[in-house]
């Protein structure tokens, strides 16, 4: 079989690709667009909720007398629209902020622009490609639970995606009240909290109105294992919500994926909820070490402090992050999974 070569541009071509592409975009009548909001993404199409209405409305065909209705759908503020999205737009996301018109006699929509966003949350997905996940989110729940059993390294992973993409972390423990006495969970939530983050606990039907307080007013997007009760959360503080749930696999002790597509459902004024698909791995090759040291600051604190400036921090005898570790200044199960990223992030490399 022939190999054909990709041809390659010039840059006066791609010049007047690019001003080709410019006229083609100034030429989009754009006075019908709307404010809207990213509520849930099906692949190609998403739902887009209406956050403005039209100056002037369409008007609704006529019917003669005998004839049967024409479908037509009124715009309305907080109606959701199913869009699709111009060709020359980057990949939308649950929570991004966009322009778009609406046609009521089909019930579509078309997105035209996106606002820029405030930040994002990503993770790589089984193709070792970067998947944005959710847009403009000014809080991430990392919610954990006894069962099933706690990874205290996949929290690190959460903890270090929310670093990198700068957005506060609140842990949450949940089902608080199956947790039997002196269960080493409770330790682990004291760790996380001696080292600054924010950690509450809630139990099964219990009063959420603590929870339900400090997200007021806030973008949250809940992640954590399957199974944990992201989707219980969320629709006992928003019944109407609807989320699917599911029992804990007698099999595996892992939770079932209830949840196949991310979706944001409006939480009192001005706040929302986002449910994301259960992540029982989150890979983090994509980024770099500096990026992994800020989802580890007590560590980061002593880097360059070590006797040799290329120190694994693994054998060395005056390796500052061995010694605190020995001293109790910092947590060795803390440093392993450092240092673990730190060899996936290495071996994910050499690979491309």
């Amino acid at each position: 079989m022939a190999l054909i070569r990709k041809r390659r541009l010039t840059e006066q071509q791609q010049r007047r690709i690019q001003k080709q592409h410019q006229t083609r975009q100034e030429e989009l009548d754009t006075s019908s667009d709307l404010e809207g909001l990213v509520v849930q993404h099906y692949g190609r199409q998403l739902e887009v909720q209406a956050l403005s209405t039209p100056d002037e409305h369409p008007i609704k065909p006529e019917v003669l007398a005998g004839e049967p209705d024409p479908f037509w759908k009124p715009i309305e503020l907080g109606s959701v629209w199913r869009c699709h999205t111009r060709t020359n737009l980057e990949a939308l996301v649950t929570g991004d902020r966009v322009k778009w018109q609406a046609d009521p006699n089909t019930g579509l929509g078309i997105i035209t622009a996106i606002h820029p966003r405030q930040s994002l949350l990503t993770r790589p997905d089984r193709y070792h490609k970067v998947k944005p996940v959710a847009a403009n989110v000014s809080l991430i729940v990392i919610v954990f639970a006894s069962f099933p059993e706690v990874a205290p390294s996949l929290i690190d992973r959460y903890i270090v995606a929310c670093a990198d993409a700068e957005i506060p972390a609140l842990l949450v423990l949940n089902k608080a009240d199956l947790i039997k006495e002196n269960d080493p969970i409770l330790n682990l939530m004291k760790e996380y909290q001696a080292l600054g983050y924010e950690v509450m606990q809630t139990q099964s039907d219990g009063d959420l109105t603590e929870l339900a307080n400090r997200l007021a007013g806030e973008t949250v997007a809940f992640v954590g294992q399957s199974g944990v009760g992201k989707s219980s959360l969320i629709n006992a503080m928003v019944p109407d919500a609807a989320q699917k749930t599911n029992i804990i696999s007698e099999n595996s002790a892992l939770g079932q994926h209830t949840t196949t597509s991310t979706r944001l459902i409006a939480f009192g004024e001005g706040a929302a909820l986002i449910d994301s698909p259960g992540i029982r791995e989150f890979g983090l090759w994509h980024l770099n070490p500096d990026k992994v040291q800020r989802g580890f600051p007590e560590i980061e604190n002593l880097l360059g402090h070590c006797q040799f400036r290329n120190c694994t921090h693994k054998h060395e005898k005056q390796c500052a992050l061995r010694q605190a570790a020995a001293n109790g200044e910092i947590l060795q199960r803390r440093l392993d999974s450092y240092l673990r990223l730190g060899d996936e992030i290495a071996e994910a490399q050499q690979k491309n």
